[in-house]
């Protein structure tokens, strides 16, 4: 699976997925969720009863570092990497923003 085959921009952080069933989503095993949350570029939110739950934002992070393990990068390394794509897509967001509140508004007519 290609990290933006199924989840494309989504970014519900809405933890709505077991962590069985995100396992199964990203074709791979409950261990190496639990290897990427060591790892901290996401941390799963707890259940009541103590269980990881996952949101699709989070799904998206670890489909993109399990592309990269997938291709031969450490696991850690992956997650570095996942850290800073993530970062960088974030500044390049809110610089894009700033570049548009600049620039002069043209009058209507």
């Amino acid at each position: 699976m290609k990290a933006d085959d199924s989840f494309g921009r989504l970014d519900d952080d809405y933890p709505a997925y077991t962590m069985g069933r995100a396992a199964e989503i990203l074709g791979t095993t409950q261990g190496f969720l639990r290897a990427i949350g060591e790892a901290r570029p996401i941390t799963p939110l707890r259940s009541t009863g103590g269980h990881r739950r996952y949101s699709r934002y989070q799904l998206r992070i670890a489909a993109r570092a399990r592309e990269l393990v997938d291709q031969g990068t450490p696991i850690e390394a992956a997650c570095r990497i996942v850290i800073l794509e993530d970062q960088l897509e974030e500044a390049r967001r809110i610089n894009a923003e700033y570049r548009r509140a600049a620039e002069p508004s043209t009058p209507p007519g």
